[in-house]
């Protein structure tokens, strides 16, 4: 009590000098609590922005082969097209020549498949424009509007993702 009667010096009374430190430190615990909050903001900001980047890179590896994916699916169609000229007359050149190019088919399909990719199973399916593109319609009798009568081109999946669409032909 003497300290505090010494700064007073009979100008002001010890209830003003409590209620200007009460002040200051109700200021301080403000400015504390606000800083304390920025911190744990940019401390969750962080964090998201690690999950982000980390999605982000894994979705970028995963997804990697894309580009070269794509550029071998037209080998791949030109190999089936080679593959159902054959007419099973294993006796003639082109069948003996066929059978090489089917093996270098099933290695290529298998190649991909380790890399994730898969075609897109169209036949007896309903039209799904996620995965099909309508190049066709026809009306067939039995079989339902809405239904895919034929595969015109194969669609391929990479993992989850579509990297070509199946081109079909769909009952109207």
């Amino acid at each position: 009590m003497k300290q505090e009667e010494k700064k007073c010096n009979g100008n002001c009374s010890c209830n003003e000098i409590k209620e200007e430190k009460l002040n200051k430190n109700n200021e301080l615990e403000k400015q504390i609590k606000e800083i304390s909050d920025k911190l744990l903001l940019s401390q969750a900001e962080l964090i998201n922005y690690r999950k982000r980047k980390d999605d982000e890179v894994s979705k970028m590896l995963k997804y990697s082969n894309e580009d070269l994916v794509k550029e071998l699916l037209p080998i791949v169609d030109n190999l089936e097209r080679a593959i159902k000229m054959d007419d099973e007359n294993l006796d003639d050149e082109v069948s003996k020549f066929l059978s090489g190019i089917k093996m270098i088919y099933c290695n290529l399909i298998s190649t991909l498949e380790g890399y994730g990719v898969k075609a897109i199973d169209g036949n007896n399916k309903a039209f799904d424009p996620s995965y099909h593109q309508a190049i066709m319609t026809d009306s067939v009798d039995n079989i339902e509007t809405g239904m895919i009568i034929e595969v015109l081109q194969k669609g391929y999946l990479l993992y989850d993702k579509v990297i070509r669409h199946a081109m079909v032909k769909v009952s109207e």
